[in-house]
């Protein structure tokens, strides 16, 4: 347009072949006006006005900067924030007197606030606790009850519910209330129908633990899991940030299952939580997939509930406030510079040992070991 415009074409020859306005043709005639055209910028400029029409005028923004040095360095007080700005200006007799987040905001353009941003730091991997974990290398299932729900003009109900880290791959038993026996066949049935995890985690339930008034006893859950060479591990007692993933599960099954039917037996509730186990199972298809690869239930394993146990026992512990833990009905000193502090306790059964190490969420890739000692496991539960 502006090429034939210099040619000595008229605006209106020009608009009718381009088929734009005339206004169109003059504004950008006007814009090249005296430059090359190689040299011109046809690119569309903002609508928004140059001055914004409500803002504060430069004047009161120099005196609210002003004031705030003056405040800062002689208020009897030592209150030199937007409010106390704004108070000082009102006696100085200035109409209208901006509002204290107007202030706030003078303040913030001209770099007068104190005050340092949050670092936001990204959030650890999952299972960062466990390296081979966090790392992809390993997969753990995480294992809860769901506790206090009651089928009407029926009986008590609890769920075992178990669902892997990566994979997403889940399991849910409605029974009767549980007992250890009842958890450790759910826990055999799952694991033989889709594949042996590296870990299991657990809460410190007594089911799971054993019995917690004895020193260096470990229930059958613990020795289940060592006897299939899965490493059992133990989430810090009322923390629930390494029991998210199940939390999640359990609220999901309340929810999708026990939440949206009326149920009116112990087996039509099985039968239910059946089909959601199977539907999500199909949903997560292509990320069970991408998960570590399980192991397969060894085909001539029978359970023996005394049989002598080897491998390593896992506790994430915190410490107090003189760096002690209790692990295993004993309190061990681990570090008197890592005080309320997270710490991964590895019990090695064949290396007669417990081994301390750091946990940090903000750099969990550093494991600093802490503390190495001694620790026997009593005879009875050490396979010769």
């Amino acid at each position: 347009m502006v090429a034939m415009a210099r040619r000595g074409y008229s605006i209106r020859e020009i608009a009718r072949k381009f088929r734009v306005s005339r206004p169109t043709v003059e504004r950008w005639i006007e814009r090249t006006h005296g430059q090359r055209l190689d040299r011109a910028s046809f690119d569309d400029l903002s609508s928004a006005p140059h001055t914004v029409a409500n803002r504060t005028n430069s004047d009161t923004e120099e005196l609210v900067l002003n004031l705030r040095r003056e405040l800062k360095e002689q208020s009897a007080l030592g209150e030199f924030g937007a409010a106390a700005i704004r108070r000082e200006l009102q006696t100085h007799g200035l109409s209208p007197v901006p509002c204290v987040r107007t202030i706030g905001r003078i303040l913030e353009r001209g770099g007068a606030l104190d005050y340092r941003r949050r670092v936001r730091r990204p959030p650890p991997p999952k299972g960062w606790y466990l390296e081979e974990v966090a790392r992809g290398r390993a997969d753990i299932d995480l294992c809860d009850f769901v506790e206090g729900l009651v089928i009407r003009s029926g009986p008590e109900v609890e769920v075992f519910n178990v669902v892997s880290l990566h994979g997403g791959l889940c399991g849910s038993f409605p029974a009767a209330p549980y007992n250890t026996e009842m958890a450790l066949r759910a826990l055999c049935q799952h694991w033989h129908e889709v594949g042996l995890p590296d870990y299991a985690q657990f809460d410190n339930d007594n089911r799971f633990t054993g019995p917690h008034q004895h020193r260096d006893a470990i229930g059958r859950v613990i020795r289940l899991c060592l006897r299939l060479e899965v490493v059992p591990v133990f989430a810090p007692p009322r923390e629930h940030g390494l029991q998210n993933a199940i939390e999640g599960y359990n609220g999901l099954w309340q929810e999708k299952v026990w939440g949206r039917f009326e149920h009116l037996s112990l087996a039509a509730l099985q039968e239910q939580s059946g089909k959601y186990v199977s539907a999500s199972r199909q949903r997560h298809t292509q990320r069970i997939g991408n998960a570590p690869e399980r192991r397969r239930f060894p085909a001539a394993w029978e359970r023996n509930d005394e049989a002598k146990v080897r491998g390593q026992i896992i506790y994430i512990r915190r410490t107090d406030e003189r760096g002690r833990l209790s692990v295993l009905g004993r309190t061990f000193e681990v570090s008197a510079n890592w005080l309320h502090r997270l710490v991964r306790c590895e019990v090695d059964i064949d290396q007669q040992e417990i081994r301390f190490y750091a946990l940090r969420r903000s750099d969990w890739s550093k494991q600093p070991l802490l503390r190495r000692l001694h620790y026997e496991l009593p005879r009875r539960y050490v396979a010769d």
